[in-house]
């Protein structure tokens, strides 16, 4: 085995169909030339960036260290599974081009590893003149990036796709789908098993070393050593920033995404994913329907700072995380530049009754009553010293570690073809490997 490995506890744990192992220590001696990945991160990401090493070089020891027992505990696993189509990301950037890319891959890996996902199509819908400004702009950038099949619609046409939908104009993605990230990560995990890699389970990193010619991970109470390591930590991408002297610009601060259940009676009002048009100041795409594949019918998500990195709940607080949202100087631009509409968030948050005011610009029937809670995700989401939100996918590389800062939705979307971004990247950074 060519990744050395000090401290030799074994120990096991099942996820699904993968088995995950913390192997007997090696002598490190391994078969001599042989390339050697880390990847910290058992989200959609990691597991896709841990794969595609696998698959561009046969023989390289592929090794995926996660700190919680089980894969996709926390981005990947608390989405509404959207599959995006490309509609509102600026030409050029990353987002755009690695989210229509990412797209087919992921239809296309799907279809090999027998995952279901749905296309049920998308409207994004205008509820009064002065949303329909951003509308065309959203139309300008779904045609520019090559969204298929995009259509324009009066309120007559969207009324056809959803009868029960109210507005002016609307913009229909017919091949926007749903899926199970869950799914897709198992998926991976078995097709990396497949090719020789490992995924490590409770196996937090503690220290990361560069050590000139490899770099040193230690993680579960054992030291891992490898020729190049790429994080993909979402919330705690920060801390793994620092344990490579490479705070870089950002930060991440938690915003919580709370999602509520449509009540049974009202689902068939809901045939697809119905949007409203987004706020263009801010990265997030405000309160919406999706339906997924058992027929259920997804209300959200908001966007309230959370309390802790991991805060799925307000009792979820967590002084020392609290205290480095509050002492980064972004956060505090961010919040006098937009403390009202935080205020807003928040008050939705703590009032059911104003989530359903939400809801009813585009479907008039919902009530209070009709919404019960579903389980919350939290966005990681990077914000710069100056407080802007970054909008794109950052990724930076420093000697043989790189680190994903930035990858909110349509990360998920976008994960295969990310992955073969970042691997493409390491051929032209470090020589060998």
């Amino acid at each position: 085995m060519s990744v050395s490995e000090d401290h030799g506890a074994t120990a096991s744990s099942t996820t699904g169909n993968v088995t995950a192992t913390n192997v007997t220590a090696a002598n490190g001696s391994g078969a001599v030339g042989r390339a050697t990945y880390g990847v910290v991160g058992g989200g959609i990401i990691g597991l896709a960036v841990a794969r595609e090493l696998a698959l561009r070089h046969p023989g390289a020891e592929v090794v995926v260290v996660e700190k919680e027992p089980r894969l996709a505990a926390h981005q990947t696993g608390h989405n509404s599974g959207v599959i995006h189509a490309g509609l509102y990301y600026q030409p050029g950037s990353l987002k755009a081009t690695l989210c229509i890319r990412g797209g087919a891959l992921l239809r296309k890996f799907s279809q090999q590893h027998g995952i279901d996902f749905q296309e049920l199509g998308k409207l994004v819908v205008a509820t009064n003149d002065a949303e329909l400004e951003q509308l065309a702009v959203i139309e300008d950038r779904a045609r520019r990036n090559q969204v298929p099949d995009l259509v324009r619609l009066d309120r007559a046409g969207m009324t056809e796709i959803e009868p029960h939908i109210t507005g002016i104009a609307a913009l229909h993605s017919p091949h926007t789908a749903v899926i199970d990230y869950r799914a897709v990560c198992e998926a991976l995990a078995a097709d990396l098993a497949a090719r020789g890699g490992r995924v490590l389970l409770s196996s937090p990193v503690t220290a990361i070393r560069d050590e000139g010619d490899r770099v040193a991970v230690t993680a579960g109470g054992q030291t891992l050593r490898v020729d190049r390591l790429v994080a993909c930590g979402g919330l705690s991408s920060d801390a793994l920033a620092a344990m490579v002297d490479d705070p870089g610009d950002v930060r991440i601060i938690p915003f919580r995404g709370e999602y509520y259940h449509l009540r049974e009676g009202l689902r068939d009002r809901v045939r697809g994913l119905v949007y409203p048009v987004p706020d263009p100041r801010y990265p997030f795409l405000g309160v919406h329907l999706t339906r997924d594949l058992t027929g259920g019918v997804h209300v959200g998500p908001n966007a309230v700072l959370a309390l802790a990195l991991e805060g799925y709940r307000w009792r979820d607080v967590n002084p020392r995380d609290l205290a480095r949202v509050l002492t980064w100087p972004g956060m505090a631009r961010l919040a006098r530049e937009h403390w009202r509409n935080g205020l807003a968030e928040m008050a939705g948050s703590l009032s059911r009754r104003r989530f359903a005011t939400a809801v009813r610009r585009y479907l008039p029937q919902v009530q209070a009553g009709d919404l019960t809670r579903a389980p919350a995700g939290v966005r990681a989401q990077a914000v710069r010293r100056s407080g802007e939100l970054v909008d794109d996918f950052v990724i930076r590389t420093s000697g043989r570690v790189t680190v994903v800062r930035n990858a909110p939705s349509p990360a998920a979307t976008s994960s295969l073809a990310i992955a073969e971004h970042i691997v493409g990247q390491l051929v032209g950074t470090a020589g060998r490997p």
